[in-house]
This record gives C-alpha cells, structure tokens and sequence, in this order.
C-alpha cells in the first residue's frame, strides 16, 4: 500500500516517461491517486496498456488509483509551415486562411472554417501559447483574416491558436473527441475530462452520451476559456469536478488575474462540495531539474492551503527526466502544509 494518504490527492499525466508497469509502480507508491491520460498524444494502444498496468498494480498494491482520461475539445492549430518554422516581425502583415496551404512569413493555414466568419476587426490571436500576438485589420468573412503583428516570433508547425476575443462557434466535442469517448467508455474509466468548456450545456451534452453507453464515468470540466468563468455556477453544478487548467486560461485572460480567478473557483468548488483541481506548471522546472524552485514549492502549499482537492502534474511526469521525484517532491510539500 502507499506510505501516505494526504487529503490533497496528485494526479500525475502518464506518456512516454512514465508508461512503463515498473514506473508506474513507483509513482503510485510515491503518492499517486489519479492517472490522467491525455488524448491529444498516443494511441489506443499505447493507453489501453496503461489502464491496464494501473489496474494490475491497484491489485497488486491493493490501492484504489483512478483513471482519469481527457479529451482534447476544440484545440486550434496552425498547419504547416514552410522549412517547418519562419520568423514574424512585429509590424508585419499576416494572413490566416482556411484552405490548406504550406504557410509562410505572410499567411498561415488555421484549421478552423467558421474563423473568418466570427472573428472581428480589432480581436486578438494569439499563437504558440501567447508568445505571437497579431491584431486582426480584416476579414472577408468567407476564408481569410488579415491580422498586423504585434508581437512577432518564431512560427512553427502546428502550433497552437488562441482566441481570447472571439466567440468561436465550434461543438464542444469533435469527431475525434467522440471516438476517443467511446473508447474511453468502453475502458470504464472513472473520469472523462472536457476541454475548453464554454457553458453549461457543453456539460449536459457529455452526459448525455456517457448515459446513452450506459456507462457510469464522472465528469471534469476543465476551465480555460473566459466565456466558462460566465457561467462558472452552472458549470460548476453540472459538472461532478473542476480543473483549473491553468496553462489555456492564463493565455486567453491575462495572467496577472489567474491567482485570483484560482482561489475563487476553489472557493465556489467547495461552497458546492465538488472536487477541485489545480493543473498546469505546479512543479515545471522538474522536467529537467531534481527539484522545485521556492515559487513552485510555495504554489503546491497555497493550493493546498486554498481547499484543492488535487493537484496535476502534466509534462513533469509525462516526459519528465524526474518524474518519481516530482511526485515525491510534490507529496513532500502536500504532507508538511496538512500537518503543520
């Protein structure tokens, strides 16, 4: 059995640095309760060894880790980019279009149709998690937006688009999203996790399908679009828990105000008695180093300390050079802040 059990429970992302029965024993045994697989990387194949593996040492170890699977929703992207990278200077016109075409340093393919159509004059995009900013100047409303750089950067392939101002008219649940539920369901995973939640309903349509398969999974909405935090009472009631998925929303609002927004998600989860999560950079350096910087050691205590329910680890533990560490490193901070 594990040496602790904290109120505060770790959930830990599984991928290629951690797929393995012999690491995933050691991450339950250093105090992993959920294993959370990510959608937008793997095969079926890849994660049904996993659930498996999990399954297996819950047996063996005579824990109760759950599975947590989360579906990638409507992620925007760039498509491909000439020599896979160009450079955007700040000032510069770029184009975004809707027809597939190899980008460059004056237009880029996005796969979103419905772009031109709700996009305005004056909204932002944002690519590569903010790190390009353009201005839209155009849009002709049928297949492509004129934007100016404002601040301008290395553009690669496939990079990912955020668009803070626009109400983006796209379904909750992709073609994809549904296959991979169905899968999913048919796994019995505990937790299906929906991305990019805009309203309430998005979490009735969820529901909706899991009961339709018969099937009895609990549903997470992951907060990370500004229009959720309009409808955060609703969402919050629907849902049966909460990701603060602190990576999206910090780029669509600004970041500044996440502490904030954090603590009063928490503070709303609890006045419902719903399970809340805090995901995204709680222990990021430890991709590459042994351990936490005092900011990141000082973030998993005020989490704790806030009423959290969990904490994620995403790429720490995903494709992690530490990731037995982390969740150590992780458990450490989680048993000081409770006890003391």
């Amino acid at each position: 059995m594990k040496p602790t059990s904290s109120k505060t429970k770790i959930v830990a992302t599984i991928g290629p640095a951690t797929s393995s029965k012999e690491i995933l024993k050691e991450l339950i045994l250093a105090g992993v309760d959920v294993c959370r697989l990510n959608f937008s990387h793997g095969s079926y194949e890849d994660h049904a060894k996993v659930i498996q593996h999990v399954r297996d040492l819950n047996a063996e170890l005579q824990t109760e880790v759950a599975l947590l699977v989360d579906l990638q929703g409507p992620k925007l992207r760039i498509g491909d980019i000439e020599n896979n990278q160009v450079f955007l200077k700040d000032g510069e016109e770029f184009q975004i279009v809707t027809h597939p075409c190899i980008g460059n340093e004056k237009q880029a393919y996005m796969t979103y149709e419905q772009f031109p159509m709700d996009v305005n004059v004056g909204e932002e995009i944002l690519i590569d998690d903010g790190k390009i900013r353009l201005k839209v100047t155009a849009t002709n409303k049928i297949d492509m937006v004129k934007a100016i750089v404002v601040n301008g950067g290395v553009l690669s392939s496939h990079k990912g688009v955020n668009l803070p101002d626009t109400a983006v008219s796209l379904p909750c649940l992709t073609e994809k999203d549904i296959e991979d539920l169905e899968f999913a369901l048919s796994q019995n995973i505990d937790w299906i996790g929906l991305s990019f939640v805009r309203k309430a309903t998005d979490i009735l349509e969820l529901k909706e399908r899991i009961k339709k398969a018969k099937a009895h999974s609990f549903v997470v909405a992951k907060i990370e679009k500004p229009e959720a935090l309009k409808e955060l009472d609703n969402i919050i009631d629907l849902s049966d828990g909460i990701m603060v998925a602190r990576g999206d929303l910090g780029v669509e609002i600004s970041f500044d105000k996440v502490p904030l927004i954090q603590k009063e998600i928490v503070k709303k989860c609890l006045s419902q008695a719903k399970p809340v999560i805090i995901a995204t950079q709680m222990l990021e350096s430890m991709i590459s180093t042994f351990r936490p910087t005092r900011a990141e050691a000082t973030d998993v205590a005020n989490a704790v300390l806030d009423g959290a329910d969990a904490l994620m680890l995403s790429g720490e533990t995903s494709v992690g050079k530490f990731p037995i560490e982390t969740v150590s490193a992780m458990q450490r901070i989680i048993n000081y802040t409770e006890e003391t």
